[in-house]
């Protein structure tokens, strides 16, 4: 009896060992890239692209960066932010009307600017950051960089293409220029200018320093919702420094050839959890 008894106990404990094992093995299959041509393949000739955000990604923590682009490690996904993606297309729309026109926008009448929205056969495809964006080939590194914009305007006067940015928000401090982007949280969107600006002179297009957020913020002053937000657009200049990206790019590469994973970075919250976790018992 206690040896039947005895024998149960062990077949139990291995059948839990060997769901856990096959647990485990599942469980970590889905945390890394299936497609191995999303990972960098150290010591290739074949170009390899770097997304705008993926760049973003490497200037906020070279560990994550390198786990997600060199070791195929997937970030944890994030809900889409629908309401920011809806006041995006209407803008687009809205925009598309006065491109074909070929008729300035009203905000830009408001900030007296001598502007009309840019037209280009690809303007729709440099929108589209997942599928094609603008981009180009860094010869000394061999990457290609690449982003999708929201909008390009096109001054008449100096003949140079303005970079735009859709910002949705709601905030009860009104958006004033020195405050936005003094804000620790807009440092990326100016990163982000400074990224498109360098693309497109790349792409040898003739481009101003002076870029433009098109901030709309949900306005909470209403007594009550009834089925509306009102927004209040406020147009924020951001004089664009692109000269510290091609240094960046060339450490980038760097980063991605290196044989070993670089060090936690403490000012990254995924760091710190996982280098918490992993002391965990």
């Amino acid at each position: 009896m206690a040896e039947k008894l005895t024998k149960k106990l062990e077949q139990k404990k291995s059948f839990h060992k060997k769901f856990k094992a096959y647990f485990m093995s599942n469980l970590i299959e889905k945390g890394f890239r299936k497609r191995k041509n999303s990972m960098y393949q150290q010591g290739s000739n074949d170009p390899f692209t770097i997304s705008r955000s993926k760049f973003s990604n490497f200037i906020d923590c070279q560990r994550c960066f390198y786990l997600d682009r060199v070791k195929g490690l997937k970030e944890p996904s994030m809900p889409g932010w629908a309401l920011n993606s809806a006041v995006d297309d209407l803008l687009k729309k809205e925009f598309d009307r006065h491109r074909h026109d070929k008729t300035p926008h009203p905000i830009m009448k408001e900030y007296n600017l001598n502007f009309i929205p840019y037209d280009h056969p690809d303007i729709d495809k440099w929108r589209q950051s997942l599928s094609s964006g603008i981009s180009y080939l860094d010869k000394e590194t061999n990457l290609i960089i690449k982003g999708g914009i929201d909008d390009v305007w096109f001054n008449l006067d100096t003949e140079e293409l303005v970079v735009v940015d859709y910002k949705a928000q709601s905030s009860s401090i009104p958006v004033e220029t020195k405050s936005y982007l003094e804000s620790k949280f807009h440092q990326g969107y100016k990163r982000q200018m400074d990224i498109y600006v360098h693309i497109l002179r790349n792409m040898n297009f003739k481009v101003s320093d002076m870029t433009y957020f098109m901030v709309c913020n949900g306005e909470k002053t209403n007594d009550s919702f009834d089925n509306k937000i009102d927004f209040k657009t406020v147009l924020v200049p951001y004089q664009s420094d692109p000269s510290w990206i091609p240094e960046m790019i060339i450490k980038m590469k760097q980063t991605l050839e290196s044989k070993s994973i670089p060090d936690y970075n403490e000012n990254c919250e995924s760091c710190v959890y996982l280098a918490c976790s992993s002391k965990l018992k």
